[in-house]
């Protein structure tokens, strides 16, 4: 058996070559050839727009962050958290699952509070926006299906969703009230959750803010995909996207592949057919979604190399206090 390094290794690969796999096999089953042709015509301006939104994303995000890490005692600028953030989102380029960045994100910011209220900031905030993206997504398939000439082929599909998100809403609550009812660490820590989540987002003063940032934040996650399709020339319906963006951003969190790539692209794949656009669309579209989001999240390479040039000055600060 593989273990710590050479263990992390093998999964990295197996992730690329997984990703690789499904996209190769995506390729040969909508024409790739075709989806090339779409992204070597894609209009300039729809990209500029899809980034532009995308970077606002990121900015809200980590407004987001600084107001709930701000409820549980960790005080973080705008600027600090925008960088933290471009930081965290620079690494969930690179690894699976995108959430490495983030949880290196709740260990800089340690210091105030503590590693646990750090950690349940990053958690919560990112909770946050996945419920927000959820509610897009279920206002969008009510409305696409309502419509005259809507989108009939999903109301089997907002079915289908609508028990799951219900499904997954009444496992977290009554996983959440078993664990606050048991001894030990997993009944304190899901207590200390419980409490850091009331303090996050219940008090009226947050309580605002919090519901803007997020549903803002997933509009403009939504808006950045929309805008990709519209640029390899999808005529993709607003109200379509709003129903099926989110379900297609969603699949980037199952940790098979680096960044979502090929999850995503099946997803996208699968389902743009049910809006009565072609797949073949739905590659394209989600290929110039993946680069416009890589480099936006470009910048995050700049807060790296500061990082490196910082961390020999912490360590002989370190030194010479001791």
């Amino acid at each position: 058996m593989l273990q710590g390094p050479h263990r992390k290794k093998a999964i990295f690969v197996f992730q690329i070559v997984f990703a690789l796999g499904l996209l190769a096999l995506l390729w040969r089953i909508v024409e790739g050839d075709e989806a090339l042709r779409l992204l070597a015509r894609a209009e300039a301006w729809w990209l500029v727009a899809s980034f532009g939104a995308l970077t606002v994303q990121i900015v809200l995000s980590a407004l987001r962050w600084k107001l709930t890490a701000g409820q549980l005692g960790i005080v973080l600028t705008s600027r600090e958290a925008i960088k933290e953030y471009y930081l965290a989102q620079i690494v969930n380029q690179a690894l699976p699952g995108g959430i490495v960045g983030d949880a290196g994100r709740a260990v800089r910011a340690r210091a105030q509070a503590g590693l646990m209220a750090s950690s349940q900031a990053v958690l919560l905030e990112r909770v946050a926006g996945q419920v927000a993206l959820v509610t897009v997504m279920l206002v969008g398939l009510g409305v696409a299906v309502l419509l005259p000439g809507g989108l009939s082929l999903l109301s089997g599909l907002a079915l289908v969703v609508c028990l799951i998100v219900l499904g997954a809403v009444v496992g977290v609550v009554a996983l959440i009230g078993l664990g606050q009812r048991s001894a030990g660490r997993v009944g304190r820590v899901l207590v200390s959750l419980g409490v850091a989540a009331r303090a996050a987002f219940l008090p009226p003063s947050v309580r605002g803010a919090q519901i803007g940032l997020s549903l803002a934040t997933a509009l403009c996650n939504v808006a950045g995909f929309t805008f990709a399709a519209w640029a390899i020339g999808s005529d993709l319906q607003v109200f379509t996207a709003l129903a099926i963006v989110p379900i297609i951003l969603l699949a980037m969190l199952v940790p098979l592949t680096i960044s979502g790539w090929g999850v995503r692209e099946g997803a996208a794949v699968a389902l743009f057919p049910l809006a009565g656009v072609a797949a073949v669309e739905g590659l394209a579209a989600s290929v110039a979604f993946g680069l416009v989001f890589l480099a936006v999240t470009l910048p995050g390479l700049a807060f790296v190399r500061n990082r490196r040039r910082e961390a020999p000055a912490e360590d002989d600060a370190s030194a010479s206090s001791t």
